[in-house]
């Protein structure tokens, strides 16, 4: 391979091509703030190919070897930039310093008049960014020591918000201090495992409602009072099966432990899907109607290859956890399509002493929303203080939180 075909330049087109590959479209500011911003400045210790690759890069791990800093995918970059809109001396705040590629992102596309915060909670992610940002020869921003969810009052008010860390809640402190044509674009988690990235205008007094979302994943604000805590659950003893469990789920982790040795049951949904169907969207049906959601599943081939669990994806699916019982998502070969691809139908399987029900009843809903809502859009809405109620029969799901609750309504 030639050094011309290494060099950064010719790394951030390559990375650029792949972005649009992906299926993301790009503005043409976003696409050449992409291409003015050297990715690799914020990642001196990798490689030009790692730091140029549709992937994350982390930058600091914790002591259970969790994710607690990185440059995301250049891909859910773009798609957050796509959201922000972010204009010529906009003044903008991101909660999740990070390495500081994405105030440097937003800096240029803010131009010399505007100016970006980002806000980060450890202090020496705070200096390394502002390092990097110094190094990379960014002047318009500060980098601030704080909790994110309380935004940062003296160099508001803002045009934009940006979390670039999941959030579970939404903090009255960031709709405060945008401006009254704001928007904040949050990668906020639903329930369990499902979240999208939501960008949300203001559209009546107290009330905000969503302009676009999109299907995401990013590492969860800490250490604050809006951080998001999780805990993985050992299903197996080898731990070759393991449950994602969040802060809204409050059953015994003992009752998990050797759940798949129990009495398993099996449901065919009739549901089929063709190639290149994103399950997103039942996804985000299951976590509205189901209490405990959808949750994580990642599961070692080895577990797999004994037949003691059959997910939809090599090593990983989703679960329904339950009071005496456990079920996930599967799917098999039904038929193929002219051009060969795989139309693979939806199960479900239980296991422990409620697991037939559990399965049951997750079937049931899959066959509700395929015949009701599959061709649905969904919008959500931030309700007033003390406003809102589930009513499934028109759609709309209420979905209590910490600090501002979400409405989710199927139209």
């Amino acid at each position: 391979m030639s050094s011309a075909s290494t060099s950064p330049d010719s790394l951030r087109e390559d990375m650029i091509l792949k972005i649009k590959e992906a299926g993301y479209s790009l503005r043409a500011d976003v696409e050449q703030a992409l291409r003015s911003v050297e990715r690799h400045v914020f990642v001196p210790g990798s490689s030009l190919e790692e730091a140029y690759a549709n992937d994350i890069v982390v930058t600091k791990r914790g002591p259970d070897d969790q994710v607690l800093s990185c440059l995301s995918q250049p891909s859910i970059v773009a798609l957050q930039l796509e959201q922000l809109e972010v204009r010529r001396g906009h003044r903008v705040m991101e909660i999740g310093a990070g390495a500081g590629y994405n105030a440097a992102l937003l800096a240029r596309q803010a131009g010399p008049g505007g100016f970006v915060t980002t806000i980060d909670v450890d202090a020496d992610i705070v200096e390394s960014a502002s390092d990097r940002l110094a190094t990379a020869g960014v002047g318009n921003v500060q980098v601030v020591l704080g909790d994110g969810a309380l935004g940062y009052r003296p160099n508001g008010p803002y045009d934009r918000i940006v979390a670039t860390v999941g959030a579970f809640g939404i903090p009255d402190a960031w709709l405060a201090q945008l401006t009254p044509t704001g928007r904040l674009v949050v990668p906020l988690r639903l329930r369990g495992s499902v979240s999208r990235s939501i960008a949300f205008e203001r559209c009546a007094e107290g009330v905000w409602r969503s302009v676009d979302h999109r299907m995401c994943g990013f590492v969860p604000l800490r250490n604050g009072v809006a951080d998001d805590p999780r805990r993985v659950i050992p299903v197996t003893a080898d731990r070759t099966v393991l449950l994602q469990l969040y802060q809204e789920h409050t059953m015994d982790p003992a009752g998990v432990v050797g759940v798949l040795d129990r009495p398993r049951s099996e449901v065919w949904t009739g549901v089929t899907y063709r190639p290149r169907e994103s399950l997103e969207w039942l996804y985000l049906w299951l976590a509205c109607v189901l209490d405990t959601s959808l949750c994580l599943l990642r599961v070692d081939p080895a577990a797999v290859d004994s037949g003691l669990v059959s997910p939809m994806f090599a090593q990983t699916t989703m679960a329904i956890p339950g009071p005496g019982g456990l079920a996930y998502l599967t799917w098999r070969l039904v038929d193929r399509t002219e051009d060969g691809g795989k139309i693979m139908e939806v199960g479900v399987v239980g296991h422990g002493v409620a697991g037939a029900e559990l399965s049951g009843r997750v079937a049931e809903e899959i066959h509700a929303w395929s015949e009701r809502y599959r061709h649905c859009t969904v919008q959500f809405e931030i309700p007033s203080a003390g406003t809102g109620a589930s009513n499934r029969c028109s759609g709309r799901f209420f979905l209590d939180r910490p600090h501002r609750s979400l409405i989710a309504i199927w139209r």
